[in-house]
């Protein structure tokens, strides 16, 4: 089973928080908010997206790259580690 389809629930619930953001700045905008509070905004979904993407890249990783039980021949789990340590970094 994908890691999607396991954390659907909790996957689905990041995405419509970040839909909510996304109407806020189209309500901002709408309503002629000043240029730092539509940025603040921006900036919010731009966090909650790379958030998301870490979250799944990470697992995806985890689960189908580093997995022994499912794949006895798989990464190295220290390289693995490495690997989704500079990719933390590259989102921030």
């Amino acid at each position: 089973m994908a890691h999607t389809i396991r954390e659907k629930q909790q996957l689905l619930a990041r995405v419509r928080r970040m839909r909510g953001q996304v109407e806020a700045i189209e309500r901002a905008l709408e309503n002629g908010a000043e240029c730092e509070k539509v940025m603040h905004l921006l900036a919010a979904v731009r966090g909650a997206v790379t958030g998301l993407m870490g979250e799944v890249v990470e697992e995806h990783v985890r689960t189908h790259l580093v997995d022994r039980e499912k794949y006895p021949d798989a990464l190295n789990v220290d390289a693995a580690e490495q690997l989704l340590d500079v990719i933390r970094s590259y989102l921030k």
